[in-house]
C-alpha cells in the first residue's frame, strides 16, 4: 500500500499561485464574503508564505507553498473529542465533516495552522453550483477544513485499478495543486517506493521538513534553495 508524500522544491516555485486557484476550484473551498475576510476569517486550503533570506544586498526571497503536512505523528488526531479528524489508509489525515462539532481544538494543536473554521456558509446571495465539483462535498457552516491530498481523486484511482485488476501504485493519482505547478516544483508519489522520483527528492541532502524538531514526522518535504555561489 503506497503511503503518499509530496516534495516542494522552493528552487523552482515562482509563487505564481497556481497551486493555490487549483486547490481552491477543486475542492469546493468556500468564497469568504468581504466582511469575513477583514476579520482573519479567510479560506485557503493551500497557502503561498513568503521570506527573506540572506543580508543586503544578497537579500533572495523565498516563496514556501503551505498546506497540511499528513503527519505520520498528527497532534490534531489526539485532542479531537469526537474523532473527527484521525490518519486513515495511506498515511492521510482526514476529516469527517459530519462528526465534527466546531471545537476547533485540532486547529490549537496544529503546529502549521493549516486548517481553517468555516465561519460562513460562502458567498450569500449568489448561486456557485454551476462551478462545484459534483465529487467533492460542499462543508456546511461550524467545520474545521484543511487540505486532504485530494482524497476524491485518489478514490476514483482505486476505482480505476480494481478495474484493470491490479494494485493500487505510485503515480496512479496526483493533487490538484501537483498538476496545475506550471514550474514543476512540486513532486507526490509513494514515499515507500525507494525508486519513486518523490522518495529519492525526499533523501536528498536538500530536503528537510517544516519544523522537523517537534517530531510530527510530516510527509511534506521542502528542498533548499541551491546555493549560487557553488
Amino acid at each position: 500500500m503506497p503511503i503518499w508524500g509530496m516534495v516542494i522544491d522552493l528552487d523552482r516555485c515562482t509563487g505564481c499561485g497556481g497551486c493555490m486557484a487549483a486547490c481552491k476550484v477543486e475542492n469546493n473551498v468556500q468564497v469568504v464574503p468581504p466582511g469575513e475576510a477583514l476579520k482573519g476569517r479567510g479560506m485557503h486550503w493551500l497557502t503561498i508564505l513568503s521570506r527573506t533570506e540572506g543580508e543586503y544586498p544578497d537579500v533572495e526571497a523565498v516563496l514556501q507553498p503551505d498546506l497540511c503536512m499528513m503527519c505520520d505523528d498528527a497532534p490534531c488526531t489526539k485532542v479531537c473529542p469526537v474523532h473527527a479528524t484521525y490518519r486513515g489508509a495511506y498515511g492521510l489525515v482526514a476529516q469527517i465533516y459530519p462528526r465534527c462539532i466546531g471545537c476547533r481544538y485540532c486547529m490549537a494543536a496544529c503546529p502549521y495552522t493549516v486548517k481553517f473554521f468555516n465561519w460562513t456558509a460562502g458567498e450569500e446571495g449568489v448561486n456557485l453550483s454551476s462551478s462545484l465539483n459534483p465529487d467533492v462535498s460542499v462543508r456546511p457552516k461550524g467545520v474545521v477544513e484543511k487540505c486532504t491530498f485530494c482524497y476524491h481523486r485518489l478514490q476514483k484511482a482505486k476505482e480505476r485499478v480494481r478495474a484493470e485488476q491490479r494494485e493500487i501504485a505510485g503515480g496512479d493519482y496526483v493533487p490538484a495543486c501537483v498538476e496545475m505547478c506550471p514550474a514543476k516544483a512540486m513532486t507526490f508519489g509513494d514515499l515507500d517506493d525507494g525508486e519513486s522520483p518523490v522518495s529519492r527528492l525526499a533523501a536528498s541532502r536538500r530536503a528537510s521538513q517544516l519544523l522537523e524538531h517537534l517530531g510530527t514526522e510530516p510527509k511534506v518535504y521542502y528542498l533548499s534553495k541551491r546555493d549560487r555561489n557553488v
